[in-house]
């Protein structure tokens, strides 16, 4: 912890990022990701891996804790008759059992797939069915309610084991079972044939299928998009290349580890390079549980760094003016040391020593209520970013690094390094793969090992997704500077074409506008149209503050969104994001979103994005209504 400190205290010195060095070594050897577990066990034995906190006490496990509890769940699996080949799906939120479940079915020989905890049952189905799901391990009694609905719908699946038998303890049924039970299961098994498991994962090939990442299906069905072994370990060692970590780093675990962004960038890169990963109590908890962590290394979507900059300028409008006045002095000097590093400019010694004052009056206390008071650096990928936002965290003393990649390959495929950081843009192509624009249309290519295997199940969209040379068609359009760095412009077919001619890419204005602390999402619309309007979605916590203190009067969170005020203080947003565009590109009306919005809803993506074509359908009569 104390060399940690210390590391935070240095990494505040903005104009030296020495401590950011990628690093090209082999951590672990291991060419599947279950032989590099296991290598990985052997290596690092009693010392700490995983932390999770539980009736508000952290308790940790170590490698050896861990592949105990892999080694009783493999072999259970194969006392169930768990072929290699066969596939197990997760349905969780993010958890200790999440990951042993995983790296469990990998040891097995098997496919390991991921579900998000806020599908509804006959999603469950889709997945399950499709990816012909054999045994499926679900966290609670809420989630087994999903998988009984729809069971008899899978001949395939043979059992059902739970995590968490809370509420469950009459439970009786022959297909159903507890994870502590399976456990045991797994114990009698190993104990009658001794390093079986281990064989079964000494034969899997680097080419076999490991896991099967199902996209949100924004566009139609999901499609479980493959990745291999070779794929997956190749990426892992590659991460490293861009954003370095080690054993003695701390990480935190809260983004759904059916997603590409925590399972890749999350557990598969801490299993490789030994950091220590914090899994949170609940979402609701992030907040207050990453002030308890203090990660040193943190990756999380726009959004949540969105709302920690939210909540620092709302407590800035309570703070009183003394406060306001340190804070505005200190943020400038960040901000003028920021331009000097971002331009390549040598820092002034006068700067330095301001910049020192300047956290010690306020910065350090900024970094502590977020709880990047010890982080050497924070990674933001899955949706584009506000460059103001990066520079805001850059002037605290913490850079923001922002990667780009997309689940079809291994996450990350560009990353800006701590050396050249430039807002806006994604970086350059990531050293392990290759990366052009599609000379015709501006679409970003990708082309490596990293790539995935292809849509099971669906040869058609593959062949759609990858040419004849090997490039990935990501359906992303950019641009790339002299430097090789490139930006992400828009979605190809998110991008508007006014009835004037004129092109918009809609993303920029929605990070603007998102930007502030009112405004937690965004849709632009306007194609074919004579001019731009918007729907909102209101940051409610930070706006029913606003009219508490103002003493405007609702009820519930609709008539908070009707409420006069309420439109106004949006206006004024619309108002500061109109003036950085022409007149063309300015947004005329728009009108907020009435229903409060959870994952749950068909509405916003896994990763709490608006689903554009969906809003677009959906309230097409109020969009209608904005150009009447």
């Amino acid at each position: 912890m104390e060399e940690k400190e210390e590391l935070a205290v240095n990494m505040g010195q903005l104009w030296d990022l020495s401590h950011i060095q990628p690093r090209t070594e082999i951590v672990v050897p291991g060419e599947t990701i279950s032989a590099m577990f296991w290598e990985a066990v052997a290596k690092r034995g009693n010392t700490t891996w995983l932390r999770q906190k539980q009736l508000g006490i952290w308790r940790s496990h170590s490698w050896a804790a861990v592949a105990q509890g892999v080694r009783e769940i493999g072999h259970g699996l194969l006392d169930l008759g768990f072929a290699p080949g066969d596939t197990a799906s997760i349905l969780s939120n993010t958890v200790v059992d999440w990951v042993l479940a995983d790296l469990a079915v990998l040891s097995a020989g098997g496919v390991a797939n991921g579900i998000y905890p806020t599908d509804a049952a006959s999603q469950v189905h889709y997945l399950c069915e499709d990816s012909r799901t054999r045994l499926l391990f679900v966290e609670d009694d809420e989630q087994l309610d999903k998988a009984l609905q729809v069971r008899a719908q899978l001949p395939a699946l043979t059992k059902i084991v739970v995590f968490d038998m809370e509420g469950l303890r009459g439970l009786d049924d022959p297909d159903v079972m507890s994870l502590a039970a399976l456990r045991e299961r797994g114990r009698a098994h190993a104990a009658a044939h001794p390093g079986l498991l281990e064989q079964r994962a000494a034969a899997c090939r680097p080419e076999d299928l490991a896991i099967l990442v199902y996209t949100s299906g924004t566009t139609g069905k999901p499609k479980g998009a493959m990745h291999s072994h070779r794929a997956l370990v190749y990426a892992a060692r590659g991460y490293n290349t861009l954003v370095a970590q080690d054993a003695t780093d701390e990480r935190m675990c809260f983004l759904p580890l059916c997603h590409i962004a925590e399972r890749m960038g999350g557990e598969y890169s801490a299993l490789y390079t030994g950091a220590k990963l914090n899994f949170v109590e609940n979402p609701e908890t992030v907040p207050e549980n990453v002030r308890e962590i203090a990660p040193t290394v943190f990756t999380a979507v726009p959004r949540v760094w969105e709302k920690f900059y939210s909540g620092v300028m709302i407590a800035l409008k309570d703070a009183s003016r003394l406060q306001q006045a340190a804070y505005g002095w200190s943020i400038a000097v960040g901000q003028r040391i920021a331009d000097d590093v971002l331009a390549g400019r040598p820092v002034a010694a006068a700067d330095k020593a301001r910049f020192r004052i300047a956290r010690w009056l306020a910065l350090d206390n900024v970094r502590k209520l977020i709880g990047i008071h010890r982080a050497r650096y924070l990674v933001t990928g899955a949706a584009p970013i506000s460059p103001d936002l990066v520079r805001w965290y850059l002037a605290l003393g913490v850079p923001m690094l922002e990667v780009w990649g997309m689940t079809e390959t291994c996450g990350a495929a560009t990353g800006v390094p701590a050396a050249r950081m430039k807002p806006g843009s994604i970086g350059p192509a990531a050293n392990f793969n290759e990366v052009r624009l599609d000379p015709a249309t501006g679409e970003l290519l990708v082309r490596g090992p990293n790539v995935f295997m292809g849509y099971l199940n669906q040869p058609e969209k593959t062949a759609e997704a990858i040419d004849a040379e090997g490039w990935l068609h990501t359906g992303d359009v950019g641009t790339v500077d002299a430097e090789g760095y490139y930006r992400i412009t828009d979605r190809m077919k998110d991008v508007i074409i006014t009835a004037g001619g004129k092109n918009i890419t809609p993303s920029e204005l929605e990070n603007e506008l998102k930007f502030s602390p009112y405004i937690t999402d965004a849709v632009v619309i306007g194609d074919r149209r004579a001019y731009l309007t918007a729907i909102v979605m209101i940051d409610q916590e930070n706006v029913e503050k606003f009219a508490q203190d103002a003493d405007v009067p609702f009820s519930n969170y609709a008539s908070l969104t009707r409420s006069p005020e309420v439109l106004a203080l949006i206006q004024q947003e619309f108002d500061r994001v109109n003036a950085k565009f022409a007149r063309v590109e300015q947004i005329k009306k728009f009108f907020l979103l009435e229903t409060q919005l959870s994952a749950e809803d068909e509405e916003l993506t896994p990763t709490m994005k608006l689903k554009r074509k969906l809003i677009e359908k959906k309230y097409a009569e109020r969009i209608e209504a904005l150009y009447r």
